[in-house]
């Protein structure tokens, strides 16, 4: 497993990344097969986020899902402890369900390909993200979208082949958008 780190308006010492590859590493044990995980320490200097001011980010991708977690803290030692037990509990809680659904094959999707612009005009699109989509069940969006923690999640249905959307409710529900 290869494991990632860089800084966002900092420089992350040696030390850290040590840490931060030995507690990944621990993290992730629960499935064999992630290959990389993107850790990003963030410092922010603005003295109104003092209980914020580090920030980390942990992307992987394991069986075939996007696993993103973010925590944020006073230093990046509290941070990033706090990410890896959030990371922990998220791929517990994926193994759980891909368990109940039965679900044994891997799929490992591309990861996606980002364009940043460096300065845009007002109203201007800002980043473009492509996806392979493979054809999934509503079920399996939602799971997505929970993986994620995304409000909502595009995706190809299996059994009519047409792109949806599925997105959290105000009432805490789930809600399908589909063609007509």
């Amino acid at each position: 497993m290869t494991v990632r780190i860089h800084g966002r308006n900092m420089q992350v010492s040696e030390k850290m990344k040590e840490i931060a590859s030995d507690q990944i590493s621990h993290a992730a044990r629960i499935f064999d097969n992630v290959d990389t995980v993107d850790v990003e320490f963030t410092e922010r200097q603005n003295p109104r986020l003092v209980d914020e001011r580090y920030r980390v980010e942990i992307t992987s991708n394991a069986a075939g899902h996007i696993v993103r977690i973010e925590a944020e803290a006073p230093d990046a030692k509290s941070a990033l402890d706090t990410a890896t037990d959030k990371y922990e509990r998220q791929l517990r809680r994926l193994k759980e369900r891909l368990i109940q659904r039965n679900r044994v094959a891997v799929d490992r999707s591309a990861p996606s390909e980002e364009t940043f612009v460096e300065e845009p005009a007002p109203g201007a699109i800002v980043r473009t993200k492509r996806f392979s989509m493979k054809p999934m069940t509503s079920e399996e969006a939602v799971l997505q979208m929970e993986m994620l923690g995304h409000d909502f999640f595009f995706f190809l249905d299996g059994d009519s082949n047409q792109h949806c959307v599925v997105y959290n409710r105000k009432d805490g529900n789930v809600g399908l958008i589909e063609p007509a």
